[in-house]
């Protein structure tokens, strides 16, 4: 008898256990916002310059990242799961892209123990500022289009020495938190370089940058390039420029120098499409080609200055996804949500959030989500599986396959040339050849 009531007695007192091992299961949970151990909504963010004058190159990229998410959701990617999509803009007071308007947003990202990476940003100097933030965190950045080399590299073979050394600042807990869809200025530089020395027999360049972080790199790496090649650059260094509404004064020096080409370095918010308008007002510069890189590639410059006067040539560190058979697909369902024309870093923003959502997904299979937007114990458990499956990811997208080094730097290194011309009647840009870098 004692021994039977023995018996009952454990079992209930193994009730309780029994119901709350039922409950750590996710049993009768009715609301809808708690998987096993956590929320169901999974928020996905981007930082673009999406207002003032950046607006156009910004939009479309954060397009690409946008029409991934809704894909994703469509077709329950994640099965159980719904991505919320957090979009920011890093313009500041100035009507341009703001590093400190970029950081705040990180810092604000960071605080919402939901949102999981985030895709961006879209400018180098932008990047600088939000890297150490993001990586103290942990969390995740992917960027479609950052190209300065120095956010990843570090000594002498690509310039990134001295006070150009930024890695330790950028990457304070010495792991990698940061990636990047977009080849780098060590390459982009020299790829225009070559084109335009070797291709089109250009001997003598009068170089200009607007002394970003962006704009004073790929400027520099097109100087190196050009010297090796035996063309000549005009005082033998770069003339640096700021934000102004008349470059007069410069372009009155390009034009007593009688350059075969005027290679600028920076975004055309500053001063790239001003200084390709005013050319057309010096006689002795009307018919002088005008280059640059991804910074002045926007449908904006090729409307604002039209065809007339000297062709103009703009490299981007992506394929053109209206030529490459893998995003045909993207390009329709682009065209399709949004009515316009794809950007040059709307496949790779796509592709981009794509692998972001992957990485998501086998983070899952690890550990759980943060419980709500104020399970900061949690946020940093599952972003750091996030930032451990995007190490490992290799994926293939709209522009090709992707994989990232050591470093987080894509494997994936294509150079687009683009030159403005007349489609279907109005100024735009058009591919004029491929450089793959090995």
């Amino acid at each position: 008898m004692q021994k039977r009531l023995s018996r009952i007695l454990a079992l209930m007192m193994g009730i309780p256990l029994l119901l709350g091992l039922l409950a750590a299961c996710g049993s009768g949970t009715g609301t809808g916002t708690t998987s096993a151990s956590g929320s169901t909504i999974i928020k996905v963010a981007t930082d673009f310059p999406v207002s003032g004058g950046d607006a156009s190159i910004g939009k479309s990229t954060e397009n690409g990242a946008a029409l991934a998410v809704k894909q994703a959701n469509d077709k329950k990617t994640i099965p159980g799961y719904t991505l919320q999509f957090v979009p920011k803009d890093d313009v500041g007071v100035a009507g341009v892209h703001d590093p400190a308007k970029g950081a705040n947003n990180v810092t604000e990202l960071i605080g919402d123990a939901l949102v999981a990476g985030i895709v961006g940003p879209f400018n180098s100097s932008v990047a600088q500022r939000e890297m150490p933030i993001a990586n103290n965190a942990p969390i995740a950045l992917i960027s479609p289009s950052n190209t300065n080399p120095c956010l990843t590299k570090r000594g002498a073979e690509v310039g990134c020495t001295g006070a150009d050394d930024q890695v330790p600042a950028l990457r304070p807990t010495g792991k990698v938190t940061y990636f990047r869809l977009a080849a780098t200025d060590d390459h982009q530089g020299p790829a225009m370089a070559d084109y335009l020395y070797k291709q089109l027999k250009y001997k003598k360049a009068y170089v200009i940058d607007d002394t970003e972080t962006y704009g004073a790199g790929i400027a520099k790496y097109f100087v190196q390039e050009w010297k090796s090649l035996g063309g000549k650059v005009v005082d033998d260094k770069s003339h640096s420029i700021k934000s102004t509404t008349s470059y007069t004064q410069v372009l009155d020096a390009v034009a007593a120098a009688r350059p075969d080409v005027v290679y600028f370095g920076g975004v055309y918010a500053n001063g790239g499409t001003l200084i390709r308008k005013q050319m057309e007002a010096n006689p002795a510069l009307q018919d002088t080609a005008y280059a640059g890189g991804d910074g002045i590639q926007d449908i904006s410059v090729a409307r604002a200055v039209g065809v007339t006067g000297g062709p103009i040539f703009a490299t981007v560190a992506a394929p053109d996804a209206n030529k490459i058979a893998s995003a045909q697909t993207f390009v329709k369902d682009y065209k399709a949500a949004y009515g316009g024309d794809v950007g040059p870093y709307s496949a790779t923003a796509y592709d981009a959030m794509n692998i972001l959502i992957q990485a998501i997904k086998v983070a899952l299979a690890k550990t759980h989500t943060p419980k709500d937007s104020s399970d900061s114990a949690q946020a940093q458990v599952f972003r750091q599986a996030v930032i451990d499956a995007l190490k490992g990811i290799s994926y293939d997208g709209a522009t090709g396959h992707t994989s990232f080094d050591a470093n987080g730097d894509t494997t994936n290194k294509i150079f687009t040339i683009y030159q403005v011309a007349t489609v279907s009647g109005k100024p735009d840009w058009t591919a004029h050849a491929v450089v793959t870098v090995p």
